[in-house]
């Protein structure tokens, strides 16, 4: 059975301690080296019994994106699941009552509760909170998935089942490290808190309000979040991500009449609704990809040389990209005009057509009412109020030369606020260094096309500082079919040539690693490096010196007091009285 999920799971508490060593927040015992090869071991014994669990999760059709009974009954069950698992591990769990979901049809569904869970409370240590979701896209075997996609199946070294990568997988490894500290009777070194929901492919329904309600109790103490929803921008080099795009998703309605239309009787004597559906779809966007709504890109920042030269820093190799992606061609030829497209101009994409016949054969009708689904990706500056009123506008102005008289009606059903942090935070200086120290090279520093909602709202909310650490690779098909998690080592990168002698990594078998046991690497040296006033017992045993002579830059923080010396890489911590 594959041992990446377990030891995905074990890094990721040691990738808080890191974190949290740089900020110098708490002051509680750290982990030695020897608890770490401990965890790894016991995970190395259970990690059956963690892919085991993911399997089990995998099976569950816990879709939010279809708004029927059935699959929200699965939701339901998914987050049950999650808050036993929580519970039993010795979690206070809160499953929140989120009320009901109002549809455009009139109907309504109850809303999975979300998850509010602690792990510890002592005050002289530091707080984490983890954000995830347990809810999937949409996903059918017949749609061109290669298995079952609600059964967890390696092939050719890889985990496919829709949740794998997103996020039903990370959300697991999470849970997997505390319990490996758990079953080992070792303290949590941080306080850990989870919030999970189970509608973020649907928009995060009512989690704005609970965060909005919860920000001064259950976010109070919490002194930075973890999100690890997205992907690297390549199979092999490590990334950070420091922004996303939003999303406003659009429907536009054409109506001639509720029931269909036979074409011998009426074709040729009406305007008929999908023409007209077309055409308005039609006049988004060129062949190009521009966007031809007017105004669109007017607050769109405009392009620096110091930008460019960020896009041309990054590792891609477009071969790579386009195999990966089985794609013929893309729009632009060059990795800075691909990764521009990607994560600085908006895009616009069509996802479909309700009402219209899709079904195999030749049916020969024209449909009465049909419905065209698009939507922008956001960045940056744009905002969601203004560019519901520009493609509304500009519909209705295509609608008006057409001169139909079926009724035309256009709604957002979605309005996401990009998101974008500073790459300069404590958090994201700290990750670097620890990729920096594992991997030999720089991490890329990358935006994500995609929209990660709640980013946004922990930074505008709850003012707490937020991290992305990817844990997959690009080619991972997150809302996609064939959704996966590598498992054989030829996908990654081979870090053992980078260990120190005598680590607990270098000790390990030889396998696929993900980007945060790498971090965790760069945990054991980030310690062995620390400096330690024997009065403070949470660096006890480590004896190195700060070099005579090299200048450290002094931050005072709630608790501590952190000297940062950037040339030789070594902090010094101190615990205010």
């Amino acid at each position: 059975m594959d041992p990446k999920l377990g030891r995905m799971a074990a890094s990721l508490l040691a990738v808080l301690l890191l974190l949290l060593l740089e900020r110098g927040m708490f002051s509680s015992p750290s982990p030695p080296p020897a608890l770490l090869e401990k965890v790894f071991r016991y995970i190395d014994l259970h990690q059956d019994e963690f892919v085991q669990t993911l399997k089990e999760w995998v099976a569950i059709e816990s879709d939010s994106v279809q708004p029927v009974p059935r699959f929200r009954q699965e939701l339901f069950r998914m987050m049950a699941m999650a808050a036993d698992m929580l519970q039993r591990l010795g979690a206070r769990v809160a499953s929140v009552d989120m009320g009901l979901q109002q549809l455009p049809d009139g109907q309504s569904l109850p809303i999975p509760p979300i998850i509010l869970a602690e792990l510890g409370s002592d005050p002289t240590k530091g707080t984490v909170c983890f954000y995830g979701h347990l809810d999937v896209q949409p996903a059918d075997q017949g749609d061109g998935w290669l298995t079952d996609p609600y059964v967890l199946t390696e092939v050719d070294g890889k985990l496919y089942g829709r949740g794998a990568t997103d996020n039903k997988g990370p959300v697991l490894a999470w849970i997997n490290a505390v319990s490996a500290f758990r079953a080992l009777e070792q303290d949590l070194p941080v306080n850990i808190k989870f919030i999970i929901e189970g509608m973020e492919e649907a928009g995060s329904v009512a989690l704005e309000e609970l965060v909005e309600k919860e920000k001064d109790r259950f976010f109070s103490g919490v002194d930075y979040i973890v999100i690890s929803d997205n992907l690297w921008i390549s199979q092999r080099k490590p990334a950070i991500t420091y922004g996303t795009r939003g999303n406003s998703y659009f429907m536009v309605e054409v109506k001639c009449r509720d029931q269909d239309f036979h074409s011998g009787t009426f074709g040729g004597i009406l305007h008929e609704p999908m023409a007209d559906l077309v055409a308005l779809l039609g006049s988004l966007v060129d062949s190009s990809g521009h966007i031809l709504v007017p105004g669109i890109y007017d607050e769109v920042v405009p392009l620096t040389e110091e930008e460019i030269n960020t896009y041309k820093a990054i590792h891609l190799d477009l071969e790579e990209y386009r195999n990966s992606s089985r794609v013929e061609k893309f729009l632009f030829d060059t990795k800075e005009e691909i990764l521009m497209h990607l994560w600085r101009y908006p895009s616009l994409s069509i996802h479909g057509i309700e009402g219209a016949f899709d079904e195999p054969g030749a049916k020969t009708v024209i449909p009465g009412r049909v419905i065209g689904k698009f939507s922008i990706r956001l960045v940056p500056h744009m905002n969601v109020s203004v560019v519901e009123k520009q493609v509304t506008r500009h519909l209705e102005d295509v609608f008006s030369k057409r001169n139909s008289s079926n009724k035309m009606v256009v709604s957002m059903a979605l309005g996401l606020h990009p998101w974008i942090a500073n790459i300069n935070d404590t958090q994201y200086l700290a990750a670097k260094r620890a990729i920096r120290t594992v991997f030999g090279t720089e991490p890329d520093m990358i935006r994500d096309g995609s929209t990660i909602p709640i980013a946004k709202m922990f930074q505008e909310i709850v003012h707490k500082s937020v991290v992305l650490i990817p844990l997959g690779a690009v080619d991972d098909g997150e809302h996609s079919q064939n959704e996966k998690i590598n498992s054989s080592e030829a996908e990654m990168i081979n870090i053992h040539t980078r260990m120190p002698f005598g680590s607990p990594c270098a000790k390990m078998p030889r396998s696929h690693f993900p980007i945060l046991l790498k971090l965790l690497a760069a945990v054991i040296i980030a310690l062995a490096q620390c400096n330690v006033n024997r009065s403070q017992v949470w660096l006890a045993g480590f004896e190195q010196v700060l070099i005579p002579g090299v200048p450290c830059v002094i931050v005072t923080t709630q608790r501590v007091h952190l000297a940062r010396c950037p040339d030789s890489g070594f902090i010094k911590t101190k615990e205010l009285q």
